[in-house]
């Protein structure tokens, strides 16, 4: 579609997948498997199918944490899904993730063993499985719930909004970038004003918020996403750019960010971990 050509919707939406852009073998206006294949199962309780994604780095990086701080039972098999390739819609995959989105998690110290889909959702099953990254005090577990929350609903404007159109649409459009990137600024506002006053997400307590915005937005500061820091003026984001870099020394981060990455130059890939 041209630029200068006004678009009038049709007055029934039909999906044409040639315009689907880069990802355009993997979208689909419906559910369900494509193909039948059952998921590989290791020896550990935990079973995670994800890719390095900023939502699959999430659950890698708080496993991660769980196992520094001396939970075993946190031990776990990390298989590769590679969603370019349509593993996602495997019939075994969808068993765990009706959404055939990742990351999934399977835990199989559970009898039945127990399916957790949803990043926000593992990270707070997780938390409550081994007592630990969530403050037990009322007012901070409630804020961490609080920025918990606020990432999931607003990643998507950051991942899906801004970073499709300035990043992977086959076209550039002027408007949404424009509608994208000033929504983006403003998290990154929201964000800013808050660790102005915070250490960290709940206050002074490293926990499953900061595990959650850190992949996405700390990601985003540090130009490890997208590529659209001059483009977006991180630089005026000082308090976001100080959490971030806490973050991002944390030994188990390093460690989580690299499990599942098959793209780029991060050393010590782990493709799978097992």
């Amino acid at each position: 579609m041209s630029t200068n050509t006004p678009y009038t919707p049709p007055a029934v939406w039909t999906w044409d997948q040639a315009n689907g852009g880069q990802f355009a073998n993997i979208n689909r206006p419906i559910a369900g498997p494509t193909h039948d294949k059952a998921l590989p199962v290791g020896k550990h309780p935990l079973q995670l199918y994800s890719m390095a994604t900023p939502n699959g780095v999430k659950v890698t990086v708080m496993l991660e944490e769980l196992l520094a701080l001396g939970h075993s039972g946190a031990e776990y098999d990390a298989w590769l899904i590679k969603i370019s390739e349509g593993d996602q819609f495997s019939s075994g995959f969808v068993e765990v993730n009706p959404n055939s989105k990742i990351p999934a998690l399977l835990d199989r110290s559970t009898e039945p063993p127990t399916r957790v889909f949803e990043s926000g959702s593992i990270l707070l099953y997780l938390a409550e499985k081994f007592g630990a990254l969530l403050p037990k005090a009322h007012g901070p577990r409630t804020e961490a719930l609080n920025w918990l929350f606020w990432q999931m609903g607003s990643a998507p404007y950051l991942g899906g909004g801004f970073g499709h159109f300035y990043a992977y649409a086959p076209e550039k459009f002027e408007y949404p970038i424009n509608r994208f990137a000033m929504e983006t600024k403003r998290q990154l506002d929201v964000l800013n004003r808050h660790l102005a006053t915070h250490t960290f997400m709940a206050g002074d307590e490293y926990s499953i918020a900061d595990i959650a915005i850190y992949p996405w937005y700390g990601a985003l500061v540090e130009g490890k996403i997208y590529n659209a820091g001059e483009f977006l003026s991180v630089h005026e984001y000082t308090h976001v750019l100080r959490w971030a870099k806490t973050i991002g020394e944390r030994p188990a981060v390093q460690r989580g960010r690299r499990i599942n990455r098959v793209w780029g130059d991060e050393a010590g890939q782990v493709p799978e971990r097992h």
